[in-house]
């Protein structure tokens, strides 16, 4: 008798010892793109070095994740510990007490980030959100196809001179489409890349009443500007590409021109991803001539962060998890295990200055240029009430945005006329606007 107690006894003592060293699991929503998907490869080195942490991953379509994400944190479940947010939602969050301050630890070097990209994850100097990569708008080109043709494209073209050269290098007989652009419908999808353009024609989501401006004469005249590239110069079935789709379209050599993030220059370069590697180049994104002022606004500002929930049960952990992938050390983890060309840009300086990176990279001046010609507090010529460049900074902004981006999508197929789905926008926004209590 004594022998079988003794037994579950020590079966006991197992089992609390088994507990004792039971790794947490730490919950990880992310976005589908290649540089979040590199850090699932080097999570094992995190894990190694904290062997009490085990990391299990999200990963998702950015419309997707926005919309998980957003639930979840609006209802407080904590199912995610780590989630990937934005310059739109890490402030607004943040001011609502719904993630926990970002805290780096002694060897973070926090001055080592980027101040454009550092102050759009922060509320009162606090960060909320740690940069993974930040990003601005820029063109990507195929020198070898404009060769053919005699042009050249140089910084801030006008939009009416990038649909020349679409026209001209457009040869869908042979596979080759003139211009590819984002027009999957989403405020963070096709409306980033329409609110640029809508900026660099002199317009603005809202004036300063707050009113909608989406019927005025910028909005109309970018939106069919977006609409005739894509339909007479772009790729079929362009109502469908994001990020990802132009991407690998562009790499597989069948779009001529790309107007994205630029955080897109480091895969096109790479020869083992793009077959027309040593055949691209950049400039700074379009404008209008006839528009005082148009490079405001013109190129769009962004950054995927790594926030906490307040919800989490596991900040700890997450915390030191977030330490380490955006941190320096992080970067040159990229370097020596996938190669320079992989890692993430566009959030610190060092980057920009390591030597392994500069030998493979011809695009970090041309990024650095138009993240540091944003400015999200002056993004629009006449005067605007709102912060952020290709996004409104207002809670309301998320709703409306997908709204719009569904309607111009809806004009980008035929299925109605720009006039019309701007029309329809104009009302949804006046109609969510109204409700916000934003003007009467």
């Amino acid at each position: 008798m004594k022998s079988f107690i003794c037994c579950i006894l020590y079966a006991g003592m197992l089992c609390l010892g088994t507990r004792a060293f039971a790794a947490t699991d730490l919950v990880i929503a992310t976005v589908n793109n290649a540089h979040m998907i590199e850090m699932q490869k080097l999570g094992k080195f995190f894990e190694q070095a904290n062997p009490d942490i085990k990391l299990k991953w999200t990963t998702l379509d950015e419309d997707v994740l926005r919309k998980r994400v957003t639930a979840d944190i609006e209802a407080g479940s904590g199912k995610f510990d780590v989630i990937t947010i934005g310059m739109y939602e890490a402030p607004i969050w943040g001011k609502r007490g719904w993630l926990a301050e970002f805290k780096p630890d002694a060897n973070y070097d926090v001055d080592d980030l980027l101040s454009r990209i550092r102050s759009g994850l922060s509320v009162n100097g606090k960060l909320y959100a740690a940069p993974f990569y930040g990003e601005s708008s820029m063109i990507m080109y195929r020198t070898d196809l404009l060769r053919k043709v005699g042009m050249k494209i140089y910084d801030r073209p006008t939009w009416d001179y990038i649909k020349k050269v679409a026209a001209k290098i457009n040869d869908p007989a042979h596979g080759v489409y003139g211009i590819c652009l984002r027009g999957k419908p989403g405020w963070g999808d096709n409306m980033a890349l329409v609110t640029t353009m809508v900026n660099s024609y002199g317009g603005q989501w809202f004036n300063m009443q707050w009113q909608p401006q989406l019927t005025s004469k910028p909005w109309k005249d970018a939106v069919n500007m977006y609409v005739d590239l894509l339909k007479n110069y772009g790729p079929p079935n362009a109502a469908s590409n994001s990020f990802n789709e132009n991407l690998a379209l562009f790499n597989q050599g069948k779009c001529g021109i790309w107007i994205d993030a630029t955080i897109g220059a480091s895969f096109i370069t790479d020869p083992k991803q793009s077959k027309f590697a040593h055949d691209v180049d950049f400039a700074q994104s379009p404008v209008v001539d006839s528009v005082i002022g148009s490079a405001r606004g013109a190129s769009w500002l962004w950054a995927w962060g790594l926030a906490i929930p307040k919800s989490s049960k596991k900040i700890e952990a997450a915390q030191r998890f977030i330490n380490w992938g955006t941190s320096k050390e992080y970067i040159e983890l990229v370097g020596k295990e996938a190669g320079w060309t992989k890692v993430p840009t566009g959030t610190r300086v060092s980057t920009y200055g390591n030597k392994g990176f500069r030998k493979v990279e011809w695009f970090g001046s041309a990024e650095l240029k138009a993240i540091y010609s944003t400015n999200p507090k002056h993004s629009t010529v006449p005067p605007s009430p709102y912060v952020g460049v290709q996004f409104v900074a207002i809670p309301e902004f998320q709703k409306i945005g997908n709204a719009v981006g569904q309607e111009l999508s809806t004009a980008l197929t035929g299925a109605e006329s720009v006039e019309t789905a701007l029309e329809t926008s104009q009302k949804i926004a006046e109609r969510v606007m109204r409700e916000s209590g934003h003007y009467k």
